[in-house]
């Protein structure tokens, strides 16, 4: 994890250094500066977080040096140290920022107890940043849903990378649940009370790329009237999500990978380097080995990023799942609106197992948000909405009847997987007589599944 803080000691005096090092050296990083230009070029050049700032310094005064700190670095707590006690300087250095006030000669004690505090206020404003961030972002996000052995398999890796620090590439379509798996392996890794900061590439102008993820300082570009902080510093000592990593141009890519690599960055327009501690979770819906054979994406990135491969199986390779993500989004609905259940009928949950989803879990969800809410009654069943259409699966150019036999046998293959291979039920489902059922399993080449004994496609299928 990352080392501890770093507090810059300003004093002109060696004795008082001397004795700040011996108090704080076990528990903090430590600088030093003799005066006030060099403790603002001390900031300038290293990545800071507290400063027991002299009032009495040789060129400038400590007040002096309060005013420049937040022009260089906002986010660094001063407290301000004096032999001299004058209520009127303590007040000043309050309005100006500073977190407290001691003087010399202090208490060991005390001293310890006001850094601890400076230094949870910082956390504190830090995570706060991070949960505007996530307000902001007005998305929700519950637990997975799935009982397919593909997920079953996603479950099983999302435990076993978890708790390492290790870099994650998912891939897989749009809407199958990609930050969904992020945030999974980090709420169950160590650093679940750190911030999760998600970083939409393709939701980024490439112009606002790098003073989003970097941060800027004032007066970098036009527009720049303060300081920014970006989002790579919001996730020290938490996680990264860069959610479609395809988006990135050859240049980012570049820059990307020295982050990762190095674990540092600089802001716009500042020559300070900042160190951070993060894991990092990439996600794309592209094949990313293709668009390496295409010069698209850069080789040296992808290995770096995938260290934990994770591929999500779009949701019509797992339609088994279907009824359940229906039964699961109603009742998401049913506690955000306060209303009463609703349940689907046995036909509109056929109909939606049939569909081949292109838009994925994302694609129903908002499905069934729209159903639940202009449905009236407590059954769900499609034949009452004429405004719902449902796109028919693509099929590739062929003969008809070899059309609608792959519809059939996919079809019955699917509708005998739900109800467990019983014909019986199957053929209630189906409309049709048992015996048909069985005639239709034979001619369409459904062959029973020798470790299961259930019926399934077989190699033509």
């Amino acid at each position: 994890m990352r080392e501890n803080p770093t507090i810059l000691v300003v004093d002109d005096e060696h004795g008082v250094r001397q004795s700040f090092q011996m108090v704080l050296e076990d528990r903090f990083e430590l600088a030093y500066a003799e005066s006030g230009q060099e403790a603002l070029a001390v900031l300038a050049r290293q990545s800071v977080d507290l400063m027991l700032l002299d009032i009495l310094l040789p060129d400038i005064s400590g007040i002096e040096v309060l005013r420049s700190v937040s022009e260089v670095d906002p986010h660094v707590e001063v407290i301000m140290i004096t032999a001299v006690n004058e209520i009127s300087t303590a007040v000043q250095a309050i309005k100006l920022g500073a977190f407290e006030y001691i003087m010399k000669p202090f208490h060991v004690e005390e001293l310890q107890s006001v850094i601890d505090r400076a230094l949870e206020k910082r956390r504190l404003v830090k995570e706060v940043a991070f949960l505007r961030h996530e307000l902001n972002r007005l998305r929700l996000f519950e637990k997975m849903v799935g009982k397919d052995p593909r997920m079953r398999s996603v479950f099983q890796l999302i435990e076993a990378v978890a708790p390492s620090d290790g870099a994650v590439l998912i891939q897989g379509e749009s809407g199958t649940g990609k930050e969904l798996v992020a945030r999974a392996i980090h709420n169950r890794s160590p650093r679940k009370e750190m911030p999760f900061v998600v970083v939409n590439y393709s939701a980024i102008p490439p112009s606002l790329m790098e003073s989003e993820l970097f941060g800027f300082i004032k007066g970098a570009f036009t527009g720049a009237v303060a300081n920014g902080t970006g989002k790579l510093e919001i996730a020290d000592k938490g996680c990264v999500f860069l959610d479609d990593i395809d988006s990135l141009d050859t240049r980012m890519q570049a820059k990307l990978l020295r982050i990762i690599q190095e674990k540092e960055f600089q802001r716009l327009g500042s020559p300070k380097t900042y160190r951070i501690d993060t894991r990092f979770i990439a996600a794309s819906n592209k094949n990313l080995s293709e668009w390496i054979a295409e010069n698209r994406f850069r080789e040296d990135l992808y290995y770096r990023l995938n260290v934990f491969p994770i591929h999500l199986p779009p949701l019509r390779q797992r339609r088994g799942d279907i009824p359940l993500l229906l039964e699961h989004f109603l009742e998401l609905n049913v506690k955000k609106t306060g209303k009463p259940p609703k349940h689907f009928s046995q036909r509109a949950v056929d109909i939606l197992s049939a569909y081949e989803w292109p838009g994925n879990v994302r694609e129903l969800q908002n499905l069934v948000e729209r159903l639940f809410t202009i449905t009236r009654s407590d059954t769900i069943d499609l034949c009452e909405e004429p405004g719902i259409r449902l796109m028919p699966p693509h099929m590739p150019d062929k003969p008809l009847k070899a059309a609608v036999n792959d519809f059939e046998r996919r079809y019955i293959a699917d509708v005998l997987e739900r109800v467990n291979g019983s014909r019986n039920r199957a053929a209630s489902i189906l409309g049709i007589h048992r015996n048909t059922l069985l005639s239709k399993i034979k001619d369409l080449g459904l062959v029973p599944d020798r470790s299961t004994g259930e019926p399934a496609l077989n190699a033509a299928g």
